[in-house]
């Protein structure tokens, strides 16, 4: 009788393993492969026949003036060590983060907006998003960044929040969220410009 049982759980483990640990696995790759393979792979951009990034993970661009910055990051924009802080609200630690990330957010956008003040800079231009690798930034952060992009790159203001509007990601009657600026996309409309 235990023999039965002992064999009868082999079996089980086997079939399981085989069904739920290869089929399925297989047979969801599979669909997805078929029916969404640009979100299968990565959301991956390409430019040139290279990838540039992802539209699903954001980027660091180097602090380049020249482009739009992403949201800061608690991760180092490192999408296989995605996490938030986890600092509280009443976290001095975290407070003193945000107040550094407010000053060199406006030392970089002051010189091109004079009357910025601390009260205009929306709270995702310095705070981390619970990912860390959040691709977006909202419509107030784009249209602050855009005065400085419009300047170093020698272009119209209009034409950047052209780029901006046109690569603003709508909510739907605002129920997934506010809308949102893909920044890898208009910082690579922006470079088809030619501009820099």
């Amino acid at each position: 009788m235990i023999l039965g049982q002992l064999r009868s759980s082999v079996v089980a483990v086997v079939v399981l393993t085989v069904l739920l640990g290869l089929g399925y696995p297989l047979a969801i790759t599979g669909v997805s492969q078929v029916l969404w393979s640009h979100q299968a792979n990565g959301s991956t951009v390409q430019r040139d026949g290279r990838t540039v990034g992802s539209s699903l993970i954001g980027q660091d661009f180097g602090g380049n003036p020249a482009y739009f910055q992403t949201r800061p990051s608690a991760s180092g924009y490192d999408p296989a060590n995605t996490a938030a802080s986890n600092l509280g609200p009443n976290s001095k630690r975290l407070s003193d983060e945000i107040l550094a990330r407010l000053r060199v957010y406006l030392r970089r956008e002051q010189p091109y907006d004079a009357g910025l003040t601390a009260a205009d800079v929306p709270a995702d231009a310095v705070t981390a998003s619970g990912s860390g690798v959040d691709p977006d930034i909202s419509v107030a952060d784009a249209r602050i960044q855009a005065r400085r992009v419009a300047a170093i790159r020698h272009l119209p203001l209009g034409t950047v929040l052209r780029l901006v509007s046109e690569h603003t990601n709508s909510s739907v009657a605002g129920l997934l969220g506010p809308a949102a600026i893909d920044v890898l996309a208009v910082n690579l409309a922006l470079d088809g410009l030619g501009a820099r």
